[in-house]
C-alpha cells in the first residue's frame, strides 16, 4: 500500500509510521510527505529518511485551486492508496475528500467526540481534558471528511489523566502511546482489516 502523509510542524508520527514500514510492522510504504509549512522540521526528517516532499500551500501553488490541483495531482502520480493526515493544520479540499472518500485518516490527541472541532489541535486539547477534570483521554483515529473530527472513528486508545498532570505532562503521555497506536492501526488498514473506499 502506497501512503501519502500531510503534516505541518515536528513530523514524529510520520517517523513512527516510516520506522513502522521500515522494520515491518506495517506493510506498506510512504511515498511522499505534503506539507504546506516550508520551515516545518518534518522536512528534515523526509530529507533523511530519503522521502520525496512537496510544500503545497495557496503562496506556492496561487491560490486554492491551484492547492488542489497539485495535490490531486501530486497523489495520481505516486499512486497513492491511502493519505494519512499526521499533524496536518490546514483542511484538505473537496476535491481532494471526494477523490479519496474513505481513504483519508487522521490522528487526534484526545478521546473523540470530545474536545475535537476547530481550534481543538496540540496543546489546546489537553488543557480543555485538564481543565474539565477528565480522569483518562487517549488517542482517536478517525476517517476524514469536510467537518473537522467528525468522521467515522476507526479505532481509540486510552490514556490516564494523572493527578497533578499538566497538559505538558499529559501531552508527552498521549504522544508516546499515539507511536505505538498509529503503528498498529495502519497496520490493519494496510492488511486490510479495515475497509477503504
Amino acid at each position: 500500500m502506497n501512503i501519502a502523509i500531510f503534516a505541518s510542524h515536528g513530523g514524529t508520527d510520520m517517523q513512527a509510521i516510516v520506522d513502522g514500514c521500515k522494520q515491518g510492522k506495517i506493510n506498506a510504504d510512504v511515498k511522499i510527505l505534503i506539507c504546506n509549512n516550508p520551515d516545518a522540521y518534518v522536512i528534515e526528517r523526509a530529507k533523511k529518511e530519503e522521502i520525496p516532499y512537496e510544500i503545497v500551500n495557496a503562496k506556492t501553488c496561487g491560490g486554492d485551486e491551484g492547492v488542489s490541483n497539485k495535490l490531486l495531482s501530486l497523489m495520481k502520480e505516486y499512486q497513492i492508496d491511502m493519505i494519512f493526515l499526521a499533524g496536518y493544520m490546514k483542511k484538505l479540499p473537496v476535491a481532494v475528500l471526494e477523490q479519496y472518500d474513505n481513504r483519508i485518516f487522521n490522528i487526534h490527541p484526545a478521546l473523540l467526540p470530545k474536545y475535537g472541532g476547530k481550534g481543538m489541535y496540540g496543546i489546546h486539547v489537553h488543557e480543555a481534558v485538564i481543565a474539565a477534570g477528565e480522569k483518562e483521554s487517549g488517542v482517536t483515529i478517525h476517517r476524514v471528511n469536510s467537518q473537522y473530527d467528525s468522521g467515522e472513528i476507526i479505532r481509540q486508545a486510552t490514556v490516564p489523566v494523572i493527578e497533578g498532570d499538566t497538559p505538558d505532562t499529559l501531552a508527552a503521555r498521549v504522544l508516546e502511546r499515539e507511536h505505538l497506536f498509529l503503528v498498529e492501526v495502519i497496520s490493519d488498514i494496510a492488511d486490510g482489516k479495515v475497509k477503504l473506499g
